[in-house]
């Protein structure tokens, strides 16, 4: 835990006052107008410099030059069926990546819209694995101010006038409307899942204008933290003598983003809804088959406040009425013609034309007085459809229905809630921002690195909704694969296994080895070989106890430039953040893994780094990640390596896993999920080539380091196993499975001592056991595997000397060699000083890595180090004085700022962090125990382990029995 006074002299760094006048701030002292005492704040005008992406070196090249020749040909086969390979590294956007993001929009999976700094709508991603970055510019907030003496008057849009992809003036189009804004006295602060902009005397002097961003993100509220919705509140204080009119405009181009405006049939409408919430829906018909979406867009209408509507215009000059015109009409009377709201459906769209609409917000500010204004946004597409035909309906639908028209719905009630949603975020995050134990950098970034499980493409389904697969497409993409019959091999019997579309029990030759709804069921059944083959059957869940714990399925992409879904040993990392705030979500996600392992496709996969060839998923081996064109049902996306082969991702699944029993003490999880762990252990057994406990690394980058070679025992991969060791011997402990926790006991006493005589050197752990030149690396990830023992109430792997002597030489060297602790911590350091050149891995400075040591740390007691650790990565990717990877932090950057993977998720790893500040109740007040004492160590190996009688009587116990994983004859 944090000693009491160790950060008072860090706090207050970045204080309002020194962006907004104290003035300002008394004004909007009420209904939370004013900006928060901790948030990550620039000024409008801020230059949004462009970033700088890596560049492979010389050396890179040569030894990557047939990796990039058969990834170059694999890029162009996808492009060939109308797929996006999920590693691309050729094709670049048109739109180069700027230091310009902010707070996203909307609650997750749902689709997601990002909005910079500077108000700008951007990083469009509707359609699932797309994201089209440039902003769409005709989407904007503008005001229109008079007062009574009428030689006042001011029209601008809220955003600064230097924005990319303005035309000339003069044309019909946005360039005529008043861009007039300077940004100079107006500041931006971010604190996720809000935003303020407050523009000080902007445009008009005498008129203080306070817009707050809200989207329904609310920790453990499952039903509207799934919302694709937004809220803008505006607050207007008028300092003048005079009554101002105000008018606030929200346009909207029925777009979703990228040249989607010019596809066609798109229709605008215009609506009265409920309690004055009145707007526009706009109706997008996507291209390529992909579902429709509906905008709405929407005001309050009350007392005070006028709402009117233009339901279309376009942008040029054969529209009806063009963007200049309803710009004009605004500057002169504030206000659309009500009869608008009676005409009707719009035309459908030309293809090439593009159609927006129009919502105005009207009021009467009293001088002196104030005034609040609430526009909101939502989007609506019920379907979520993969590119190999797989559809489900999103979360949301459960509680909305599956209409595009559900929109209105949703603005209904995101006007009428947002102050419900307001006050749960405001419960959740003021333990946090009140602890005067931590640096106030870290209270707001710890918020804001959260934006990834919006803004990371993710998608949340509801688990009711079947999969509404194309057959005859299926069928088609079938030609191109090579589905066989896939033998394998169970600890106790022999199993052939076959995928088949009808398929839904798995039995050997003779009798049923697994109950329906096990870890088996649904995915794979017996057949005689020499049967024909056919796709494979959907992976389903495995079902929750009992209908509140059923909160659909998730997904998200390890990065938008890598399009995989649930990247597992990145997973490792950013799961904290889902076990803190979505724990339920955390639990589906490993029960889709544990299923799994469990499940086989022998379909043929080239794999590009070496050329060979193999199936796409083994036995017992974690998938890398969930697919990308089909997820759930064709996995292992990832084909650089043949991920089978790594030796992270097994004991990584049974580290998360012991971690999230634990910390949640769902005992029905646990048994739910124990077949897989052994499944995962037994596994791993292979990789143990001279019977010393340990597994071996094999001479190629096999583990999440995946451009960094590692021969023999590894410390990453080493300390990982032993962890899995210790934790797979606990659960087997609390799950009543003794003879396998005597194995995993016998196991670990063996490899500990190998492992400590191969890689220890009195300071640190060697990077491997090998005799290349980087085998005495200083790793930084070298304890991974310490920080999940010490996350889990596990005894430490190593004693106190050990771990803290690594820890600290981690960060003597590679955190505090590199620009004196201003950039994170380098992947690998020689002992001498330098920076491992070895490989672009080993130079560069992962982000999520670094939060992990810095979690690592404070569990063994290093708070400072751990602070000053993680707050290189807020000084280099957050502070205006860094490299601008705010709201899009990448996986990595190199010692001199260049990025690599932008809007990533392994820097979620922050809440590891969180999550050691303040481990959960369940580990705290569980008996301080050590597992191993209590095991009864006997030779053998992992497969003589046959008994599960123990594990029957907790499932009993658990009454989950129904879908647990073992008979029900106990």
């Amino acid at each position: 835990m944090v000693s009491g006074n160790l950060f008072h002299c860090r706090k207050n760094s970045w204080p309002p006052e020194e962006y907004i006048s104290r003035n300002t701030l008394q004004l909007f002292d009420f209904d939370s107008a004013a900006p928060p005492e901790q948030a990550w704040r620039r000024r409008l005008n801020s230059h949004a410099n462009i970033l700088k992406e890596f560049s492979v070196t010389f050396m890179d090249a040569i030894r990557m030059v047939r990796l990039g020749i058969r990834l170059w040909s694999y890029v162009r086969e996808e492009a060939s069926h109308g797929r996006k390979a999920p590693i691309d590294p050729f094709t670049r956007e048109s739109c180069k990546p700027s230091a310009s993001q902010g707070v996203p929009l909307g609650g997750m999976g749902s689709g997601s819209i990002s909005r910079g700094f500077r108000g700008d709508f951007r990083q469009w991603q509707i359609v699932p694995g797309i994201c089209e970055p440039s902003p769409v510019m005709e989407n904007q907030f503008s005001i229109f101010i008079s007062r009574d003496g009428g030689n006042k008057n001011f029209a601008s849009v809220l955003a600064p006038g230097q924005h990319e992809g303005l035309g000339k003036s003069g044309d019909q189009g946005i360039s005529s409307w008043g861009w007039n804004l300077n940004g100079q006295h107006s500041t931006y602060h971010a604190l996720f899942p809000r935003a303020w902009t407050i523009y000080d005397g902007e445009p008009d002097p005498e008129l203080k204008i306070s817009c707050r961003q809200i989207s329904p993100f609310m920790p453990h509220n499952y039903k509207d933290s799934s919302l694709p919705t937004a809220v803008f509140v505006y607050t207007l204080v008028n300092t003048g003598r005079e009554r101002a009119k105000v008018s606030l405009l929200f346009t909207w181009k029925n777009s979703i983003g990228g040249i989607s405006h010019l596809s066609g049939d798109h229709v605008n409408e215009p609506f009265i809804g409920e309690d004055g919430v009145s707007g526009v829906l706009l109706h997008h018909k996507t291209a390529k088959g992909n579902p429709p979406v509906t905008f709405a867009i929407a005001a309050c209408e009350t007392q005070n406040v006028n709402v009117t509507v233009l339901p279309s215009f376009g942008l040029s000059e054969g529209s009806c009425i063009t963007a200049k015109d309803m710009w004009d009409r605004m500057a002169k009377d504030g206000q659309f013609d009500r009869v608008n709201f009676s005409s009707g459906p719009s035309i459908a769209s030309s293809p090439g034309e593009a159609v927006c609409a129009a919502v105005s917000a009207s009021t009467w500010v009293e001088a002196h007085g104030k005034c609040t204004v609430a526009f909101a946004l939502a989007w609506s597409s019920p379907k979520v459809k993969f590119l190999k035909g797989s559809s489900y309906h999103r979360r949301y639908t459960k509680f909305y229905g599956t209409s595009e028209r559900a929109a209105l719905n949703l603005v209904h009630d995101a006007l009428t809630n947002y102050k419900r949603w307001e006050e749960e975020i405001e419960n959740w995050q003021s333990p946090v921002l009140n602890d005067e134990r931590l640096p106030e950098w870290y209270k707001f970034t710890l918020f804001n690195e959260l934006y990834f499980l919006v803004a990371g493409g993710t998608v949340w389904i509801d688990s009711s909704s079947s999969n509404m697969r194309n057959d005859q497409h299926q069928l088609v993409d079938l030609e191109n694969t090579d589905v066989r019959v896939t033998e394998a091999k169970d600890n106790r019997k022999d199993l052939v296994f076959q995928h088949t579309k009808t398929g839904t029990e798995l039995k050997d030759k003779d009798e049923d080895v697994f109950p329906k709804g096990s870890c088996e069921d649904a995915a794979v059944v017996p057949v005689k070989k020499g049967h024909s083959n056919y796709p494979l059957r959907p992976l389903t869940l495995l079902d929750p106890p009992d209908e509140s714990d059923d909160v659909g399925r998730f997904l998200y992409l390890e990065g938008v430039e890598y399009i995989m879904w649930c990247t597992y040993d990145v997973h490792f990392y950013a799961s904290f953040a889902l076990l803190e705030l979505f724990p339920k979500i955390e639990l589906n996600i490993q029960r889709d893994f544990a299923k799994a392992v469990l499940f086989e496709d022998g379909r043929k996969v080239k794999f590009l780094a070496e050329g060979n060839w193999g199936i796409r998923k083994v036995r017992g081996a974690i998938p890398h990640d969930l697919g990308t064109h089909d997820p759930w049902n064709e996995m292992n996306a990832y084909n650089i390596h043949d991920t089978s082969k790594w030796k992270d991702l097994n004991p990584k699944f049974v580290l998360q896993v012991y971690r999230d029993f634990a910390a949640t003490g769902d005992m029905s999880f646990g048994v739910d999920v124990w077949p897989a762990v052994r499944a995962a252990m037994e596994y791993m057994e292979q990789f143990d080539r001279d019977d010393d406990g340990l597994i071996e690394n094999d001479g190629f980058p096999d583990q999440t380091y995946d451009a960094w070679t590692v021969h023999g025992v590894s410390a990453y991969c080493g300390c990982l196993w032993l962890a899995a060791l210790q934790a797979a011997a606990a659960m087997a402990v609390e799950l009543g499975d003794k003879s396998f926790a005597e194995r995993c006991k016998s196991k670990f006493l063996k490899a500990k001592p190998s492992f400590e005589e191969k890689l220890w050197n009195g300071s640190y752990f060697n990077y491997d056991s090998g005799s290349s030149s980087n085998s005495k690396s200083i790793q930084a990830d070298q304890l991974a595997g310490q920080w999940y023992t010490a996350s889990s109430g596990l005894p430490s792997l190593f004693d106190d000397f050990k771990v803290r002597n690594s820890l600290q030489k981690i960060f003597d060297f590679n955190v505090m060699k590199v620009k004196g602790g201003g950039m994170g911590a380098v992947n690998g350091m020689h002992p001498n000083g330098k920076v491992d050149e070895s490989c672009m891995q080993s130079r560069e400075i992962w982000t999520g890595v670094t939060y992990g040591v810095a979690a690592t740390m404070i569990l063994a007691g290093m708070e400072e180090e751990a602070f000053k650790t993680a707050e290189g990565i807020f000084i280099a990717g957050w502070s205006e004085e860094g490299y601008g990877y705010w709201f899009q932090t990448p996986e990595g950057w190199t010692v001199d700022g260049h990025f690599r993977s932008l809007i990533y998720m392994r820097p979620l790893s922050i809440w590891g962090m969180q999550y050691a500040l303040s481990l959960p109740k369940a580990i705290l007040d569980a008996p301080k125990i050590n597992f191993m004492d209590r095991i009864h160590s006997s030779p053998g190996s992992f497969r003589s382990s046959n008994n599960e009688t123990g594990v029957r009587k907790i499932a009993n116990k658990a009454k989950c029995l129904g879908n647990s994983v073992f008979h029900c004859a106990c």
